[in-house]
């Protein structure tokens, strides 16, 4: 079997998995109560927001711990709008190829009266730092541009977008999702004010994230109850997910030079292997992109047929968004870059890890090479472009 689906989802670390058991075990206290067991719960806390915030350049008390990326999203987006709309700013700038915890956010906003500028997403797959510039107006209070996309991999110029916000006095945040733990991040020198982040994507446990808020980023909660992470996420910590997420970062950070070199020289080969078949074609800048995403569309197949029959050979991968998965609607963000629907339908993401191994890139290149020629050969959609009734595109 091929796991080659990480930015879906990674395997927790055995590091992780020894802290989390460890701190279920022995340091079971609610971290607000003040007897001992309690006070060293609170330690163990504590200790994992400072090792968090330490890995991005932050301080400890920039970081709220969250149940995931998509609580942090939403957090961050409404934070940035209610402080804009006390000073009567109500005009909120992002991608239209962002993760859907923004854009759902967004369209709520919207239908709350404020107005949201998507900007475009070329062919490459990246934001255009000037776009950006011409689009802010006077009344703008916010711009959020994730770092990475969650399907195509392509990596946003995040420093010079953070430092044009700077200069104009607009709230930068970027969904960071899929970038932490596998691209070198500093808030500060990257010009963030507020950063959503989600454990199970760097070999943490799921249920479990992070929002850091530059100091002076007034956070609005989302759920009210009681005095938790200094009354800004009600509800008593789940430390045992939280120390397993620090100890992951950790991990991550201390490994991701080396894990990303050899990452991206297998995500290369994988590239090569793949553009070997006709009428495909890479989604996204092939340089500027995560070290393990590979994103492709296939002329002719459906994407569902192509993941099942990938299944049957043992290779787990995805056609988009893990959490889309379920939709039978062609990837937002394919058709962001100018993908048509007939061709964004036959989209492939294979999201490897330095755990791949060279033998892996060779058994998948082999596997999908056989089943889009396979699917391809009872296509009818394949069939009216090689006898010439329709025209490729690819």
């Amino acid at each position: 079997m091929i796991y080659a689906d990480n930015a879906a989802t990674t395997k927790m670390s055995n590091e992780a998995v020894r802290v989390m058991v460890s701190v279920m075990e022995e340091t079971y206290g609610n971290p607000s109560s003040l007897y001992s067991i309690g006070q060293r719960a609170k330690e163990v806390l504590e200790q994992a927001r400072a090792d968090v915030a330490s890995v991005i350049g932050a301080e400890a008390k920039e970081i709220t711990f969250t149940s995931g990326g998509s609580e942090a999203d939403n957090q961050a987006i409404r934070s940035a709008a209610l402080l804009g709309a006390a000073k009567g700013k109500k005009h909120i700038i992002s991608s239209a190829f962002e993760h859907h915890a923004v854009l759902h956010t967004l369209n709520k906003l919207a239908g709350e009266g404020f107005e949201v500028t998507l900007l475009p997403v070329h062919e490459n797959g990246i934001v255009v730092p000037k776009e950006v510039e011409e689009a802010i107006r006077e009344d703008t209070c916010l711009v959020t541009i994730m770092f990475a996309n969650n399907e195509i991999g392509t990596i946003q110029p995040i420093r010079e977008i953070g430092s044009i916000c700077r200069s104009k006095g607009v709230l930068f945040h970027t969904d960071a999702v899929q970038a932490v733990g596998h691209l070198p991040i500093n808030v500060t020198e990257d010009n963030i004010d507020l950063l959503s982040a989600s454990g199970h994507k760097f070999h943490g446990p799921k249920g479990v994230g992070f929002l850091y808020a530059r100091k002076g980023v007034r956070l609005s909660s989302l759920i009210e109850g009681g005095a938790q992470e200094r009354s800004k996420r009600a509800g008593t910590e789940n430390v045992p997910g939280i120390a397993a997420m620090a100890a992951a970062l950790k991990e991550s950070a201390a490994s991701m030079e080396k894990a990303s070199a050899v990452t991206k020289a297998r995500r290369d080969r994988l590239i090569a292997g793949l553009s070997e078949i006709p009428h495909a074609a890479l989604n996204g800048d092939p340089d500027r992109r995560l070290p393990g995403n590979v994103s492709f569309c296939f002329e002719g197949i459906e994407g569902e047929s192509l993941l099942l029959l990938l299944d049957d050979k043992g290779i787990m991968a995805s056609s988009g968004s893990a959490c889309t998965s379920g939709s039978l609607d062609p990837s937002h963000v394919l058709l962001a870059i100018g993908r048509v629907h007939d061709v964004a339908h036959g989209s492939l993401r294979l999201t490897i890890n330095e755990e791949t191994s060279d033998a892996d890139i060779e058994s998948i290149i082999t596997a999908v090479k056989e089943v889009v020629s396979y699917l391809r050969g009872f296509s009818p959609v394949w069939r009216d472009l090689t006898e010439g009734k329709a025209k490729h595109i690819l």
